[in-house]
């Protein structure tokens, strides 16, 4: 984003409000991470211990979900590669 438009102060505002924004989608895909493993993985409340098999459970989640994010980064940055640097 080209902020050279704006003075010190705006580009401080918009750095600002960007950075608050990027902290709320993180703690938004966090949440729905934890509550997605816990809602697949979380099936025995008879104990309070967590098992070995919800143990393996919320990891196989979260590997997949890293997985993912990393995939769909890998894409988005592939993209954005091809958008800043079109063909002639």
């Amino acid at each position: 984003m080209d902020n050279s438009r704006f003075n010190q102060a705006e580009q401080a505002q918009i750095n600002a409000m960007v950075e608050q924004k990027q902290v709320t989608d993180f703690m938004n895909l966090f949440t729905d991470v934890v509550d997605r493993c816990f809602r697949e993985c979380a099936n025995d409340f008879t104990t309070k211990a967590v098992t070995g098999r919800e143990a393996a459970c919320v990891q196989r989640c979260a590997d997949r979900f890293l997985k993912h994010a990393e995939l769909v980064g890998a894409k988005f940055a592939e993209l954005s590669q091809t958008m800043n640097n079109p063909s002639p």
